[in-house]
């Protein structure tokens, strides 16, 4: 009985060149574009609260957890966004 009869086959792990390059390229616009937001809401947070003074010399925990908050809502987001 030969080897390759014993081993399950999973189409999924077979991806051809032009599929993987097509869905490379998605996934880095989707990657910049994420980034462009995450700057986008960091610099919306530090003109609303002075996150540097606040996080760096006042040791705020609350604030960093809310951004921490907001980082991770805005990732669940754009994440949704991707798998459309």
């Amino acid at each position: 009985m030969p080897v390759h009869s014993l081993i399950p086959a999973m189409p999924g792990m077979i991806v051809k060149i032009d599929q993987l390059l097509e869905v490379l390229a998605t996934t880095l616009i989707f990657v910049f574009i994420g980034i462009l937001f995450f700057a986008i809401a960091y610099g919306v947070l530090g003109f609303m609260y002075p996150i540097k003074k606040e996080i760096e010399e006042d040791q705020n925990t609350a604030l960093g957890i809310v951004i921490g908050s907001i980082m991770i809502g805005l990732a669940l987001i754009i994440a949704a966004a991707i798998q459309g």
